[in-house]
């Protein structure tokens, strides 16, 4: 696969080189919008993340972006998501221009995010692996998108809510006695008149 550097407008705002930018860049280097502009906008989009058991920290535009938000922010301005591997299903789509359909994509590959214009490698350095990296699933622009107004961008998986557990009353002894003694009783009388 041909390989082309490119840190998406990275250099324009920062000097670091060794960052964990990857999702930026990606939607940087697909879509050319301002690198800084979706910088601000996927930590805005963080802020809205929980964090839990497995998942320590959310997200930053420099150090790492989860794939939620990454969902959030392309499905807000009309990329959809195509999955290419399902759960036990194991790798079928590489990083390779034989693999993956023509047109701009946003790759999801393990703990990395980069962008493929008709089988070309944008990015910082050749993540290929050779053209044996495995794609998780892309984005890709979905031509019938039609922009929502900005009231109605909620993101969908960063603020779910839990439900409120249902408590049940507790019932005393005395009365669950009194509801087995009452099912007894009509037990007792169904077979009374079965053997009738």
């Amino acid at each position: 696969m041909q390989f082309v550097y490119n840190d998406g407008g990275r250099s324009k705002y920062f000097t670091a080189q060794k960052v964990g930018d990857c999702g930026v860049r990606a939607i940087c280097n697909a879509t050319g919008k301002d690198y800084k502009e979706v910088y601000n906008e996927i930590n805005r989009l963080a802020k809205t993340e929980r964090t839990g058991v497995r998942k320590h920290s959310i997200s930053n535009a420099r150090n790492g972006v989860y794939r939620c938000t990454m969902h959030n922010y392309l499905s807000s301005i009309g990329w959809k998501w195509c999955p290419t591997m399902t759960i036990g299903s194991g790798c079928q789509v590489h990083l390779n221009e034989r693999e993956l359909p023509e047109g701009t994509l946003i790759l999801n590959l393990s703990g990395h995010f980069s962008c493929v214009k008709n089988g070309v490698l944008y990015d910082t350095y050749d993540c290929s692996r050779g053209g044996t990296r495995c794609v998780y699933g892309y984005w890709r622009k979905d031509p019938s998108f039609v922009a929502p107004k900005k009231d109605d961008q909620k993101p969908k998986c960063a603020t779910k809510k839990r439900r409120p557990k249902k408590t049940k009353k507790r019932v005393s002894d005395s009365v669950r006695i009194k509801r087995l003694e009452k099912r007894v009783a009509e037990l007792e009388a169904l077979i009374a008149e079965l053997k009738k």
